[in-house]
């Protein structure tokens, strides 16, 4: 089973930046976007079911804002769109869907797309974001004790570590790698979710998935990984290469890949 993870930065511009002949070439079972920045209204036919994908979008309620999508090859059993707790509903930041994995036990795989917040809008944002994770952690623990296949995706606009990010020192006072965001994710890995490219290679420097737009930053590799693929140590057995799309443009982010023996 082939994923792929994508923050397009507006479904609707990425759309006409190659991104069908993307999918077309990559050919995933999985595709997870995020910021698709679209309301329900503006969904054609064509980016519903584009190459016959199912898709499964979570938009906010804000206008150009937010938003995740999940494409598949087959039709999930089950699909999820909010935390549930009402204080994190509306904007558009997970699409929870089960397929069929006859590879796994159980037979299924629950593929969890995230858009996590960004802190940068104020103090008031980094309270939220910290919340947010606190909540997607129970939520996901849940998910675990019931026997699900977890793998978790997206942008989580945190770098971890100080090889995560190309200039460490001079970030460590900015939303998305201040020490407070980094101790989640260390509680994170701590409660056993693995994050399967950093696993694959450990100490592999300047490998990033995300550019500023301002000087020239992606020309120049001067980047973050804020994007993610996590499984829960227990499925880690069935991960088969974890790796980063790095050729691949049309946003100021870049696609993530996991392939499980599923």
């Amino acid at each position: 089973m082939k994923l792929l993870c994508f923050n397009v930065n507006g479904i609707r511009a990425v759309w006409n930046k190659g991104f069908v002949e993307f999918m077309e070439r990559e050919n995933p079972d999985v595709l997870c976007v995020q910021e698709n920045k679209i309301q329900p209204g503006q969904l054609t036919q064509e980016l519903q079911n584009p190459l016959d994908y199912y898709s499964q979008w979570a938009c906010a309620e804000r206008p150009g804002y937010s938003g995740v999508t999940t494409f598949s090859k087959q039709k999930p059993m089950t699909v999820q769109k909010e935390l549930g707790n009402g204080r994190h509903d509306g904007e558009g930041r997970m699409v929870l869907t089960e397929l069929a994995a006859p590879g796994l036990p159980g037979g299924t795989v629950t593929v969890v797309n995230l858009y996590i917040p960004n802190g940068g809008q104020g103090d008031h944002r980094i309270a939220f974001k910290l919340d947010y994770y606190d909540e997607l952690l129970d939520f996901l623990e849940k998910l675990r004790k019931a026997g699900k296949n977890l793998v978790i995706c997206g942008d989580f606009n945190t770098a971890h570590t100080e090889i995560d990010l190309a200039n460490p020192k001079a970030n460590e006072g900015i939303t998305g790698f201040l020490p407070v965001e980094r101790a989640w994710l260390d509680k994170f890995v701590a409660a056993g979710y693995v994050d399967t490219f950093r696993d694959a290679n450990p100490g592999l420097t300047e490998a990033y998935t995300w550019w500023s737009y301002r000087s020239a930053a992606r020309q120049r590799n001067v980047g973050w990984r804020i994007d993610y693929f996590f499984v829960p140590q227990e499925l880690l057995p069935y991960v088969k290469r974890s790796w980063i799309l790095s050729d691949v443009e049309g946003s100021d982010h870049c696609p993530i890949g996991l392939e499980l023996n599923a």
